[in-house]
């Protein structure tokens, strides 16, 4: 137990070292350079190896902004582009209905001029023929079937003979005749011979007359007749019946 007493107490007793306390904020403080000086030298390390790469990051940005300005530039171009296209769809759409309506004018003119034509053969035809002076006559009379049902158009040239024919002032009238549920019927076009301007006639050697009349649209159209009245005269002066084509 002395020798015990005496190993800690005397000469060749181990030495106990007393260090001073620092607080943890201190330590770290002494830490932190050496933390942002390895940060710094890991972001040198990786630029530098971007670089040893080829790759700049001035030279990248400049190339980015580079890009971004071409893609404004190209798309204020296309919209520019897309601008002209529109004005030359607008241009061409005018061109085809101008295109259409002289297409369509032009075939009312050559209709009208084939027309004239066929009206000259039959007025030289008539002429030849030697009819009497003032004679009335219903030429090409025709009817045909509209679109819609009971929708019919007739068509007729009235021709007065003779070079010095008087002025004929008179009407017509349209009886047709019908088959409806199994009955055989009659409608008249119109009713008053008189009281209807469009079935009025005033000329001197000849009239043509197209007349659209309506019937119901379950009738079956058998024919039509075409009684031409003078002025002051309760008979017709002309009976004639066409049957639909």
């Amino acid at each position: 137990m002395w020798r015990g007493v005496e190993r800690r107490f005397s000469i060749s007793a181990p030495q106990m070292q007393v260090r001073p306390h620092h607080p943890w904020y201190f330590r770290w403080s002494m830490m932190l350079p050496f933390v942002l000086a390895a940060i710094g030298l890991a972001w040198w390390a990786y630029d530098s190896g971007l670089e040893f790469a080829g790759f700049h990051r001035g030279n990248a940005e400049h190339e980015l902004s580079r890009l971004r300005d071409q893609v404004a530039k190209l798309s204020e171009k296309n919209g520019q582009l897309t601008n002209q296209v529109a004005q030359f769809e607008r241009q061409i759409q005018i061109e085809q209905a101008s295109n259409q309506e002289a297409v369509k004018q032009l075939k009312n003119l050559t209709d009208e001029n084939d027309q004239l034509q066929e009206d000259l053969v039959f007025f030289q035809d008539l002429t030849a023929a030697g009819s009497k002076a003032g004679e009335l006559g219903v030429h090409r009379l025709r009817l045909d079937k509209d679109i819609m049902p009971g929708e019919y158009n007739l068509r007729m040239l009235l021709v007065r003979g003779g070079q010095r024919a008087k002025q004929f002032n008179g009407s017509y009238q349209l009886v047709a005749t019908i088959v409806e549920n199994g009955q055989s019927g009659t409608h008249v076009f119109p009713q008053d011979v008189s009281g209807n301007d469009q079935f009025q006639l005033n000329f001197r050697y000849y009239q043509r007359v197209e007349q659209h009349i309506q019937l119901p649209p379950e009738a079956q159209l058998e024919n039509v007749q075409v009684r031409i009245y003078e002025k002051g005269v309760a008979e017709p002066k002309v009976r004639q019946s066409v049957s639909p084509t």
